[in-house]
């Protein structure tokens, strides 16, 4: 996916975007010339890539966005952002969005105490996000509390217990995304 959209959405290092950066397969050096839909195209799979998310998932979370009082694009983002899967990739429990939600589908995260295992279940402002007890030992969460960086402002992260807080919604330019996205283009895409 990497490839195909040009740009390093996993936000690994040594990502294969980054050595070539043409979309992959037999004619991926071929075609220069984007369509104005491959160019909306294109910004919605990579916001997709980013997040791990589904079609028909993204879909339900763009009509969401647009039954919102707010701005469209800024809601779908927020959306996105409070998924508890993502909350413990920003928190930094986990070094990628795939290994986040590993975490949360086999059971070791904790919300306000309480198992959960559904990594798109929303987190609300307040709630407390804390890994399990037999997870605090793992060498995965343990070397990516080591190599992330502080959490975004939304969030407040105590390392010692592996706990975090949703203190407030997330704002659009709080958001640390791996390539920049225009949200424009996807509100565009799906109206």
């Amino acid at each position: 996916m990497c490839r195909r959209v040009g740009a390093p959405v996993c936000g690994r290092p040594n990502c294969p975007s980054n050595k070539r950066p043409y979309p992959g397969g037999q004619h991926g050096r071929g075609r220069k010339r984007f369509s104005e839909y491959q160019v909306r195209l294109l910004e919605k799979q990579k916001l997709r890539a980013i997040y791990g998310v589904g079609e028909r998932q993204m879909r339900i979370y763009y009509d969401r966005a647009s039954r919102k009082t707010g701005v469209t694009g800024e809601e779908l983002f927020r959306q996105l952002e409070t998924r508890l899967d993502s909350i413990i990739l920003r928190l930094g429990f986990a070094l990628s969005q795939r290994q986040a939600r590993q975490l949360v589908s086999h059971g070791h995260v904790l919300v306000d105490g309480k198992r959960v295992d559904v990594p798109s279940a929303q987190v609300r402002p307040g709630q407390t996000v804390e890994i399990g007890p037999r997870a605090k030992n793992f060498v995965g969460v343990r070397e990516a509390i080591e190599l992330t960086p502080d959490p975004p402002a939304y969030l407040y992260r105590n390392t010692d217990e592996l706990k975090g807080t949703l203190s407030k919604l997330p704002e659009r330019d709080e958001i640390p995304l791996p390539v920049p996205v225009e949200e424009r283009l996807i509100i565009e895409f799906y109206s």
